[in-house]
């Protein structure tokens, strides 16, 4: 399996290349970015400057393993509001088209929530309705996503759907094409369940792995804690990878960030790489 480190792992009051720099100096293979609004890759960025992005990481010996993003918690892709839910489009078409742009085969997407807990005010949707429109989301973009070469990977996040194994490989496997597949996140599992009973079930549609360890007895987003510190069977997870031939990308996704590196940024990503190493030796 290959190293990178989600670009939300880097806490400090860095530039997008102090934080290539930083990947870079600790060993890591790769880093995966994510689209903003108005960031260095933005829904407005021209190619031009996408291209300037991907020629930085080369600089720094990196490459890019995915496209994450955020913006899904502001779109829901199942909302009430049909102008919500051209924005969820919106941003999964302009998804694509930067992932072709920086050469980045595989991006993460949340098709659809059905409520976010730490998410004040979120709306509430329909569990029946968030299939619905999270697949009718998914199956208009696949034509775009087949003809970029980019593989549309559903992420098991905190949005209270698709909360099992079975759920999500039913979900991926209705589209019928290679370009849809999971970005399995190891610590969003441990909250209602294993993460390696999760793996052998979806098989070879885990196309990315995020991990992350998590604290069950606290029970919020605040159980999220460093690699190695919290309740994942981490030895399970990984010969789970190892038996469904997983040779992709792991990345750590450290958030949200441990409060105790608010003035040591830096030590996150050192203890993270040591952490990582250790899991996969």
């Amino acid at each position: 399996m290959k190293q990178s480190i989600s670009i939300w792992s880097f806490c400090g009051p860095w530039t997008l290349e102090e934080k290539f720099e930083l990947a870079a100096k600790h060993g890591f293979q790769a880093i995966e970015p994510d689209l903003t609004e108005d960031g260095p890759i933005g829904m407005d960025s021209t190619d031009d400057e996408l291209r300037q992005v991907k020629a930085l990481a080369a600089r720094h010996g990196l490459e890019l393993s995915g496209l994450a993003t955020g913006l899904y918690w502001g779109a829901n892709g199942a909302s009430e509001n049909p102008s919500v839910r051209e924005k969820a489009a919106a941003i999964l078409n302009r998804q694509i088209h930067c992932a072709k742009v920086l050469g980045i085969e595989a991006i993460l997407v949340v098709p659809a929530t059905v409520g976010a807990d730490f998410i004040p005010d979120c709306e509430v949707v329909p569990y029946a309705n968030a299939w619905e429109r999270g697949s009718e989301l998914i199956q208009a973009a696949v034509p775009a996503a087949e003809a970029a070469g980019v593989t549309i990977c559903v992420e098991n996040v905190w949005n209270k759907f698709l909360l099992s194994p079975l759920e999500m490989k039913q979900f991926v496997d209705q589209f019928d094409s290679p370009n849809v597949a999971v970005y399995f996140d190891v610590g969003n599992a441990l909250a209602t369940g294993y993460p390696e009973h999760w793996i052998p079930i979806l098989g070879k549609r885990v196309h990315r792995v995020h991990f992350k360890d998590y604290r069950r007895a606290v029970g919020t987003v605040d159980g999220f804690c460093d690699l190695l510190s919290g309740d994942v069977n981490w030895p399970a997870v990984v010969e789970a990878l190892k038996a469904v031939d997983y040779e992709g990308w792991v990345a750590p996704e450290m958030i949200p960030p441990v409060p105790f590196y608010k003035h040591h940024p830096e030590v996150l990503i050192a203890n993270t790489k040591r952490a990582l190493d250790a899991i996969l030796p």
